[in-house]
């Protein structure tokens, strides 16, 4: 198969790249890594009239990271990001999710800030940075803005970002003090879109109780899914948490979508599985 004809633009700054987005707007698609948006072209799921193609503006290839989380720039690829020991030691669940990410040739290529604008809710990274409050940062010949995750998803594979508007980077906060993490999913194969993923966020109090538990969902809703489920499990220490009553409270608190590969039925189900898992393990890593 082969992509539907298109004009292609190669800026070497982020000015150029701007004004070529403001130039074409609604007609424009941005290529980073194009692992997600290559293979959408090629099946005539998209036909922009012009692909704007970032891979030359080297400001946008970044990697920073500080004691208030991590910083990705638009062109820093999974691979990069998942090697990078700072980047894990300042907020492990980037590397955790990373490592289900499609498979090693795709995380050479592809692009974090792409998986984050690309807003597929079956992909990992969105539910990372809806679960930590993360941020993406854009920008257009108008100026700049921060939008916040819970903002950011609109729907399946829409973003809220506007036309001639490009994701420069996002920001993902550092795991607080006395908090773990963890993430699971289950897939027919490694590297497959997931049936159903969680990501836990736990934070413990000087006590060694539960004081946060928060779970988001991949490959369950239109959207990452968020729940808050501290008031369910009391406070408790996590040797006492009721853990199943959680994962029954997630089950029920979820609208999840059915498609070929798997019934709503039995992706609820699988939620359910996995919030217990991932809030008891996110719960021992507090400790």
């Amino acid at each position: 198969m082969k992509p539907p004809p298109f004009d292609h633009h190669a800026p070497e700054t982020l000015e150029e790249a701007l004004e070529v987005l403001a130039r074409t707007g609604e007609d424009a698609k941005v290529l980073a890594g194009g692992q997600s948006l290559i293979p959408l072209l090629n099946m005539r799921l998209a036909a922009p009239a012009h692909l704007v193609d970032i891979n030359r503006v080297a400001s946008l290839d970044t990697l920073e990271v500080t004691e208030e989380g991590v910083r990705i720039g638009a062109l820093a690829r999974h691979a990069r990001v998942e090697r990078s020991a700072q980047a894990a030691a300042t907020q492990p669940l980037l590397r955790a999710a990373l490592r289900h990410v499609a498979h090693p040739v795709i995380r050479n290529r592809g692009t974090v800030v792409g998986s984050l604008a690309h807003a597929d809710p079956a992909a990992e990274l969105p539910a990372v940075l809806a679960l930590l409050e993360g941020t993406v940062e854009a920008a257009s010949v108008a100026g700049r803005r921060t939008i916040g995750a819970a903002e950011f998803f609109a729907g399946p594979l829409e973003s809220s970002l506007r036309p001639g508007e490009l994701a420069t980077g996002a920001f993902f906060p550092a795991l607080p003090a006395n908090a773990g993490i963890a993430f699971a999913e289950v897939a027919r194969r490694h590297g497959d879109y997931a049936m159903a993923g969680a990501a836990a966020l736990v934070t413990v109090d000087e006590d060694q109780r539960v004081s946060s538990a928060r779970v988001a969902y991949l490959s369950v809703a239109a959207t990452p899914l968020v729940l808050d489920l501290t008031g369910v499990l009391e406070r408790r220490p996590p040797v006492t948490c009721d853990w199943a009553a959680a994962a029954a409270y997630a089950r029920d608190h979820m609208d999840t979508d059915e498609d070929i590969h798997a019934s709503a039925e039995y992706r609820r189900h699988l939620a359910g599985v996995l919030t217990e898992r991932v809030l008891r393990a996110a719960a021992q890593q507090a400790l």
